[in-house]
C-alpha cells in the first residue's frame, strides 16, 4: 500500500494543487526526480518541465510548471512555480507560436540576455508543448 503525502502547488494567480498523493515526478537543475512519501527533506530549484502527480487512487494527472522551488519535507511538500497549468488548460498554438519566436530570436543571435530569454522562453515552450501531448496520450 502506497504512503499518501501531503502536496500543495502554488503559482501567484491561485492555489493551483492541494490534495494527498501517492508520488509527483518532476523536473530539479540536476534532472528528473520522484518524490514518494517519506522522502528525505530537501529544497531545489525546478525548470521548466512536466510535472507529473499520482493521486490517491493511482491515476497520474499531467500538468506543465515553470520555474520554482519545491520543498519537501516531513509533513508536507510544497512547489511554488512561476506558472502551472493542466495540459487540458494549455494553448497548443500559443505554445507553438513561442517556440517559433524563440528558436528565431536564438537563430539571429545577438545580445547575451537576449538569447539567455529565448532559450528559457523555448524550454517552457517545448515543455508545454510536451505536456499538452502526454495528457492527451493518458485521457
Amino acid at each position: 500500500m502506497a504512503v499518501l503525502f501531503p502536496f500543495e502547488v502554488y503559482t501567484p494567480y491561485r492555489l493551483f494543487y492541494a490534495g494527498p498523493v501517492e508520488a509527483i515526478v518532476l523536473t530539479l537543475l540536476d534532472g528528473e526526480v520522484g518524490i514518494y512519501g517519506k522522502h528525505s527533506s530537501f529544497t531545489a530549484p525546478v525548470v521548466p518541465c512536466i510535472l507529473k502527480i499520482k493521486e490517491k487512487d493511482g491515476e497520474w494527472k499531467v500538468a506543465f510548471s515553470s520555474e520554482g522551488i519545491l520543498e519537501v519535507k516531513e509533513h508536507k511538500t510544497v512547489l511554488v512555480s512561476d506558472a502551472a497549468e493542466w495540459s487540458e488548460e494549455i494553448d497548443l498554438p500559443r505554445a507553438e507560436e513561442a517556440k517559433k519566436q524563440a528558436e528565431e530570436t536564438l537563430l539571429l543571435g545577438g545580445m547575451k540576455f537576449e538569447t539567455d530569454k529565448a532559450a528559457s522562453s523555448l524550454r517552457r515552450a517545448l515543455m508545454r508543448i510536451k505536456a499538452k501531448e502526454e495528457g492527451a496520450k493518458s485521457q
